[in-house]
């Protein structure tokens, strides 16, 4: 059985060429590194893919990212092989799709790739329950059968309660459901996702991407996800790859991405991200300095050093006080000099992986917010200072770009 993180689909060193001789002047141009625009003034040809290399793993969402011409729609078509490629291979689940033919690549789409358009494709002669197990009925499963899969599907995304509906009685984000409920319909490993989203409206795609997620938690697809938003990308990625012109400028988390652009081009893309959706805690947090209740309060201060704020934990290391900085030297200069008559237990708790912008609240308050696991034990403190320090780090890096850009 494949474990989670096995690569599920790769391209190795993938191109794409169109013209009615992809493998001729244009490839050699495009191999010996000249542009996408320069290859078609001297040849004609339109370099679709230029030496493209990218793993999707299993159970992760990989989105690829790019404007119009960047070659991202283009790289999906391959997986499927509805282009086939000029040189390169592309693997998916330890087959190469492109030498597939006839009956045997038909075969393998259905088993293997449910796929998302971003014009719905739904049939407006088949009611919702029909246009959902058409995949299915393709494959000749039995009427009772691939109802019940796809009544499945569409509990899935909410819509159970349509399923004897017309398509046109629905709106756009509904029909969206619908084509996302037919690619889980027949249950395959992995599903290919064209501009999805791309086709609603701010509020309706917001909550399409709430519902993949929730969706990708219950079960862990294989997901090669393409958008011309950044935002959307960073939002659903668990790595997001982004291209321009045919060729891959970076590969990173989505952290990575904002925090480290590779050059001033995805510089200038992350420059309206808001970032506190996109970093996390653990990325800024410090290992957190664990007192002891019975230690006098100069000791203590001693041993926050130059942090504000540190805990005091129970046997089992969860969090049950924590001494301010302040209330300490306010505690001091009235003469109290035991550490646990000065403990807050107001204090505000959170996980390594949540984002920035779900601690804001916590952080007015000015005090150390407590990083906790899973089991509620003390990993990290986080200062509300330090989470502007990183926001304004992340700035100065995409300002330093912007000016080489320029200059």
């Amino acid at each position: 059985m494949t474990e989670q993180g096995e690569p599920m689909v790769s391209l190795k060193n993938v191109y794409k060429i169109f013209g009615p001789d992809p493998r001729g002047r244009a490839y050699d141009l495009s191999r010996a590194g000249v542009d996408k625009d320069e290859v078609q003034r001297l040849s004609g040809h339109v370099v679709g893919m230029k030496d493209i290399s990218f793993t999707v793993n299993r159970g992760e969402i990989f989105v690829v990212m790019g404007l119009s011409g960047s070659g991202k729609s283009t790289a999906i078509r391959t997986v499927n092989k509805l282009h086939d490629i000029t040189a390169g291979e592309v693997i998916v689940d330890g087959t190469n799709v492109q030498e597939l033919r006839g009956s045997a690549l038909q075969t393998f789409r259905r088993e293997k790739m449910g796929m998302v358009f971003q014009h719905f494709a739904l049939f407006p002669h088949r009611n919702i329950i029909d246009n959902t197990g058409y995949g299915l009925k393709v494959q000749k499963v039995p009427k009772g059968q691939r109802d019940a899969a796809a009544l499945k599907a569409l509990a899935m995304v909410g819509l159970e309660a349509y399923a004897q509906n017309a398509v046109g009685e629905l709106s756009g984000g509904m029909q969206q459901r619908v084509g996302l409920a037919r690619a889980l319909c027949s249950d395959p490993p992995i599903l290919l996702m064209d501009e999805a989203f791309s086709a609603l409206d701010p509020l309706i795609r917001r909550q399409m991407q709430d519902e993949l997620m929730v969706i990708q938690e219950k079960l862990h697809k294989t997901i090669l996800f393409i958008t011309h938003d950044l935002n959307e990308a960073l939002r659903i990625g668990n790595r997001v790859c982004i291209l321009r012109d045919g060729y891959v400028v970076q590969i990173g988390t989505p952290e990575e991405i904002l925090t480290e652009p590779a050059d001033g081009y995805v510089a200038e893309f992350t420059q309206d991200v808001d970032q506190g959706r996109v970093i996390d805690v653990g990325n800024v947090m410090h290992d957190p300095v664990v007192l002891d209740a019975s230690e006098s309060l100069t000791a203590a201060i001693d041993r926050l050093g130059k942090r504000r704020g540190g805990f005091v934990v129970d046997a089992d290391g969860r969090p049950t006080g924590m001494l301010w900085v302040v209330d300490a030297g306010s505690a001091l200069a009235h003469g109290t000099t035991l550490l646990s008559d000065v403990l807050r237990t107001d204090f505000a708790t959170t996980t390594s992986t949540a984002r920035l912008n779900e601690v804001y609240a916590a952080a007015g308050s000015g005090f150390s917010i407590a990083v906790l696991d899973e089991a509620g034990h003390l990993i990290g403190e986080l200062e509300p200072r330090e989470i502007m320090e990183e926001m304004g780090r992340v700035e100065q890096l995409i300002d330093g770009f912007e000016r080489e850009v320029f200059l």
